[in-house]
């Protein structure tokens, strides 16, 4: 049996694979710039074309992203996170309430079982600023912190694996709970409704938030019609 001989990395595949872990390990978190050009190449011990060749091959995947006149910085924490962000910019907002109801209806299920003190108290502050949005008739501030409200749901999930589909989704979330916002003539449901849910997580109730998910997602389908 003959065994073919492994390629060993280019420079340019080392460096994008140190810088690929970084991102992924949060040590270079989403949305910082990255260090300065100098300071790279002293770290990963390369030349400026290589290092630029990499910071290129990156950017051009979609995990980096350079701003005139600003810098690179980290867009995304992985190619596939890339590739998903992409994939949901296709799809229609039906297709994308869909998806939100999987992952929802599974978080909320999850942060019913496993939620923890601290997941509380995150769970509280963001459903109170949704109140207090909603009382100032605020809907851009109620967009938001409808937005933190599930994203903080999902962390009391406590699967890594389901925050991180859903973080790649928050700019599809974004505009599709600005779209239902603009459809809807009931502002009192949304705010109810995730009241509702706030509570049965809090108490537990596994079946009552499932149940929570599936009224609002089911009505904002409504509001399609």
């Amino acid at each position: 049996m003959t065994i073919s001989k492994t390629n060993r990395l280019s420079l340019v595949e080392q460096v994008v694979s140190q810088i690929e872990s970084l991102i992924e390990s949060g040590e270079w978190k989403i949305g910082n710039q990255i260090p300065p050009e100098m300071d790279l190449i002293k770290q990963f011990d390369v030349s400026r074309n290589t290092l630029r060749e990499a910071v290129r091959s990156l950017v051009y995947a979609g995990l980096l992203v350079t701003k005139q006149g600003k810098g690179t910085f980290v867009k995304s924490s992985s190619a596939l996170g890339v590739a998903f962000q992409r994939r949901i910019q296709q799809s229609s907002l039906l297709e994308t309430l869909e998806v939100r109801h999987a992952l929802e209806r599974e978080g909320a299920q999850l942060a019913a079982l496993r939620r923890d003190q601290e997941d509380i108290e995150q769970i509280r502050i963001h459903i109170e600023a949704c109140r207090k949005a909603a009382e100032a008739k605020d809907r851009k501030a109620y967009e938001e912190a409808d937005i933190q409200l599930h994203k903080s749901i999902m962390g009391s999930s406590h699967n890594d694996l389901l925050i991180d589909l859903y973080e790649h989704m928050e700019d599809s979330l974004h505009a599709s709970i600005h779209q239902i916002a603009e459809m809807s003539s009931d502002a009192n449901f949304h705010l109810n409704i995730h009241c509702n849910l706030v509570d049965a997580i809090i108490e537990q109730d596994v079946n009552r938030a499932i149940e929570t998910v599936n009224e609002y997602i089911a009505q904002f389908k409504k509001s399609l019609v």
